[in-house]
């Protein structure tokens, strides 16, 4: 599927990368089907681009990559809605905030995105009564050395 994005071009996307959001983000709910694009140099960053709105990104990541003990608890019927079949099968990401200043780069734990990878469902969950929040910080003074992540226009440096 050919894919158009104001920050990539136009883009070949394969079938399994497109996902179709169940329930949508957050203040994005006309907007239900997406493509996953995976790019060596923003690692461990991946984009969530709308393939109806060229404009419309989300900069996703693993949260486990910056928060280990990240764990949620997900309602059997909030699987189910999704058809997962198996646990292995689900895929969790949150979305990454950027602001001008790179070291203050946060992520929305209170608001994961679940993907079934067998069927590429996908919906975005609001965590209720739970201790995450919105802007969780990446980078904070337990990191013990620098991370540098590239940007296609600039360096995004983690202390």
């Amino acid at each position: 599927m050919e894919v158009r994005s104001s920050r990539f071009g136009s883009q070949q996307v394969p079938p399994d990368k497109i996902i179709t959001m169940e329930r949508p983000v957050l203040g994005f709910e006309s907007l239900k089907t997406f493509c996953l694009l995976e790019r060596e140099e923003y690692r461990p960053f991946v984009w969530m681009q709308s393939t109806d709105q060229p404009e419309v990104a989300f900069v996703l990541a693993n949260p486990l990559i910056f928060f280990p003990d990240y764990h949620i608890e997900v309602h059997s019927k909030e699987i189910a809605e999704l058809g997962v079949t198996s646990p292995s099968s689900v895929e969790t990401w949150v979305i990454i905030t950027i602001p001008e200043d790179p070291k203050e780069m946060s992520a929305n734990l209170q608001g994961p995105i679940i993907i079934n990878a067998e069927n590429r469902k996908a919906k975005q969950l609001v965590l209720v009564n739970s201790d995450y929040s919105v802007r969780h910080e990446l980078f904070s003074a337990k990191h013990s050395e620098p991370t540098v992540v590239r940007s296609r226009d600039r360096e995004l440096v983690g202390v």
